[in-house]
């Protein structure tokens, strides 16, 4: 009997680390490429995951079911829908091209990757896992590794020199930030959990009962800012946010890659899947708060990645900011604004992951980050240069790129509900191209410094890869996006339809309504 997708995605990085710990430390070697082994059957089984979901069908698919605690109603429960589809292959990806990135790593290479693939396990986790018990643990399992990848392979943000912070106190208060949210999270389940009267933490099993015997909407109220509160610090949400972007800026180049690209989509997720999903009362008290909230992470995020000199930080901040496009989506109730704000959680990972792989080149090589002293690298490094503008490119929301895609969706997904949030999030789109252009014209242009006539682009094809690898699948969802919204909208619309109908469904009735096609060059006459 083969084992099933769900279980293969979760178990290969899980046994790659376990096989690790038999492997002697120094065989460098050998060990990078079991843990890119282990990456690219997840890559492959989390492909086929996608190909093979059924959207007309819609729900949850491929699932695994093994009892465990009978009296608690805890079971191993694995399964996807359309959004955790769409999110296990965006982690798989920037976690495949992570490992590539990886081989820069030079010391305590087999800890490294340890810490590492448990890290991509945890992610995998909280993505497949339907009961409530294992979605926490694996949340948990996510966060704990980024401690010492932090600690002892990151480096201190220094700023002329001096530290400003160092990679210690980043992974410090990282953990400190992300525990306290998951305590606060963890109260809101158990609570759910002894209010629910379903006896059980499977999530299908609680849908199906509170569908038929909803809780009080004065519980759901107090229940729903704990999960929305303790998931979104790492979301992350504002003001909760300050942890983020120093700890992209402290952690070495692959984990501010997942960071950035995944680690941050957690949040978002389990408010869609937990909060939004079992508390549709609460979410209708709450969700207006939320997308307030939301417009000052894009705002505040952006005006300060505008004063950061620091690389790691401009695209840390950055990231802050496009998260509140997201908790905005989300915050719409609208079919088309969450399929927009998931699109945007795939499509930003990919940049952010695009991004962070480029810094960590340019730190390799010229070993500083500072702004004022870089310029003139696209001399020594024009495929780097190339791959830097076409991520400032994708940040800005050019057509073309998935993002603009998706941030479209939200804007016109959350016109009928929140217009003035939607004014001040496109204002939100500019900001990003005024810091994301200085980034690209203060590292690549301007005059070459002596210092860094040594600089070395990456100039081989194997070097090239993740870079190649993540552009190409941006390049297509931005020119393609209609099969991976299918496949959103298949869950995303049930789960609003089930919360509040909302005005924009009678405009468009479902995706296809919206005639995304590929593009195609225009016949001349």
């Amino acid at each position: 009997m083969p084992l099933p997708l769900p279980a293969a995605i979760l178990l290969s990085p899980a046994l790659g680390a376990f096989v690790l710990c038999a492997i002697r430390e120094d065989r460098d070697a050998l060990i990078r490429r079991l843990a890119v082994t282990s990456m690219g059957i997840s890559l492959a089984c989390a492909l086929a995951a996608v190909m093979t979901y059924n959207p007309v069908a819609g729900g949850y698919q491929h699932e695994v079911v093994i009892p465990w605690i009978r009296s608690l109603g805890i079971n191993v429960h694995l399964g996807v829908d359309g959004i955790s589809a769409v999110l296990v292959l965006l982690h798989a990806i920037c976690a495949f091209t992570g490992v590539l990135i990886s081989y820069a790593i030079k010391e305590r290479v087999k800890e490294y990757y340890i810490f590492y693939l448990l890290l991509i396990t945890g992610v995998f986790g909280v993505f497949l896992s339907l009961d409530l018990f294992f979605f926490y643990f694996f949340y948990e399992m996510a966060v704990i590794p980024m401690y010492p990848l932090i600690g002892i392979w990151g480096s201190d943000v220094k700023e002329q020199g001096v530290v400003r912070f160092s990679k210690e106190y980043a992974a410090m208060k990282l953990t400190v930030y992300l525990t306290l949210g998951a305590v606060v999270a963890l109260t809101g389940i158990l609570w759910l959990y002894a209010s629910s009267g379903a006896k059980s933490f499977d999530l299908v099993a609680l849908q199906r009962h509170l569908a038929s015997a909803p809780l009080a909407p004065s519980l759901q109220q107090w229940i729903f800012p704990l999960l929305a509160v303790g998931f979104g610090v790492i979301a992350p949400m504002w003001p909760l946010h300050s942890w983020s972007p120093i700890g992209h800026a402290a952690a070495p180049s692959a984990v501010s890659m997942l960071h950035a690209g995944v680690l941050m989509k957690l949040g978002s997720y389990a408010i869609i899947r937990l909060a939004v999903g079992l508390l549709p009362a609460g979410a209708q008290m709450w969700l207006p708060w939320i997308a307030a909230i939301a417009v000052m992470n894009i705002l505040y995020g952006g005006f300060v990645a505008m004063a950061q000199k620091d690389l790691k930080l401009i695209i840390g901040y950055s990231s802050s900011s496009h998260m509140g496009y997201v908790l905005l989506g989300i915050a719409c109730l609208s079919p088309l604004a969450l399929d927009g704000a998931v699109l945007l959680m795939f499509a930003h990972g990919l940049m952010t992951a695009l991004a962070f792989a480029l810094v960590g080149h340019v730190y390799d090589e010229t070993h500083t980050r500072y702004l004022p002293d870089l310029g003139g690298l696209a001399r020594q490094a024009p495929f780097i240069a190339g791959c830097g503008v076409i991520a400032a490119l994708a940040s800005s929301g050019l057509p073309g790129f998935g993002n603009f895609v998706a941030e479209l969706l939200v804007f016109l997904g959350g016109w009928d509900r929140y217009p003035v949030q939607v004014i001040c999030g496109t204002f939100g789109v500019v900001i990003t191209a005024v810091y994301m252009l200085r980034f690209v014209r203060g590292t690549f242009f301007g005059e070459l410094k002596p210092a860094f006539a040594h600089v070395r682009d990456a100039a081989t094809p194997f070097a090239r890869l993740p870079y190649v690898a993540l552009i190409a699948v941006l390049l297509l969802i931005g020119c393609w996006p209609k099969p991976m919204l299918r496949l959103i909208d298949a869950s995303a619309r049930p789960l609003i339809e089930r919360i509040a109908p909302s005005p924009m469904q009678e405009k468009y009735a479902d995706v296809d309504s919206l005639d995304l096609q590929p593009l195609a060059p225009r016949e001349t006459p």
